[in-house]
């Protein structure tokens, strides 16, 4: 299957792909501010490894706040 440019996709596939991006990018960036804010015995793990599995697209940040954080009350 040939890659196709970005001047070869119709309107909807263009506003899917931006839709999509803008998703990705809104879900890093608020699991890469929350994990800032969080003290290290409030995450699960080292916060240099979520910090990099965050940005993994899409499963990344659902992972984080998924598994990544502690949950309230259970602080080390």
């Amino acid at each position: 299957m040939r890659s196709r440019r970005w001047y070869e996709l119709t309107i909807v596939q263009k506003l899917l792909v931006v839709s999509l991006a803008s998703v990705q990018v809104s879900l890093a960036a608020a699991a890469w501010a929350d994990l800032a804010q969080r003290q290290e015995g409030e995450v699960q793990g080292s916060k240099k490894k979520w910090a990099a599995v965050i940005a993994i697209n899409f499963i990344g940040p659902i992972l984080y706040f998924t598994r990544g954080r502690t949950p309230a009350g259970d602080t080390v």
